[in-house]
């Protein structure tokens, strides 16, 4: 069976890419399996070069065919932040409330029709051999005026209404999620050079 590399450390990504990619036959496999230990840094200014940074580094570590991404919360009243400096917006070593808290206040004031926001993912297949394809997913909605249910989901999806849902992500099943999520549209819309490059489905 093909082996897929997870290019994350991030355990909320890897179950969704193993939740979307679940009808492959693939044997997909976490960094801790493939014993990588390297963390790239994202020093580009779009999501796609961060994507292609992280996603050739794990494969021409691990040899194998590697999915990585970068993803990010775009905010419209914010000028667009956090964006691509998402997951340090609060601090490298932020948690998740933290950089929420940190949103929330920024946005103190701003009427809910003024709220609106987008999350936006590029995924990147990277074969051992440099060869990469890309894709891009991107959801509107808006961001809440507190964080909402956590039954689901990890990062900012707490206080993200997407788009024709009265829900945050946090609260929606991962069926319905990894359906409608940035990341599932960018998957959904590169498994055709999956299965190209990976000659798999």
């Amino acid at each position: 069976m093909t082996k897929l590399l997870i290019g994350t450390n991030n355990a909320g990504k890897r179950r969704e890419y193993l939740e979307i990619l679940n009808t492959l036959p693939l044997e997909i496999l976490t960094l801790k399996q493939a014993g990588i230990t390297v963390d790239p840094d994202e020093p580009y200014e779009t999501f796609e070069a961060n994507a292609i940074h992280k996603a050739q580094i794990f494969a021409r570590e691990s040899g194998l065919p590697t999915l990585a991404d970068d993803s990010g919360l775009s905010i419209d009243a914010l000028n667009g932040r956090p964006g691509v400096y998402s997951r340090r917006y609060a601090g490298e070593n932020a948690t998740d409330d933290d950089r929420m808290n940190v949103v929330l206040s920024e946005l103190e004031g701003i009427d809910d029709d003024q709220r609106g926001a987008q999350f936006v993912c590029v995924s990147v297949l990277a074969l051992p051999n440099g060869d990469t394809a890309s894709a891009t997913g991107i959801v509107r909605g808006k961001i809440a005026l507190q964080p909402g249910k956590r039954t689901n989901g990890f990062g900012y999806d707490p206080i993200f209404i997407p788009e024709g849902y009265d829900a945050v992500f946090s609260a929606l099943p991962p069926e319905v999620k990894n359906t409608i999520s940035h990341r599932g549209r960018a998957a959904q819309a590169l498994l055709p050079n999956i299965k190209r490059l990976l000659e798999v489905g």
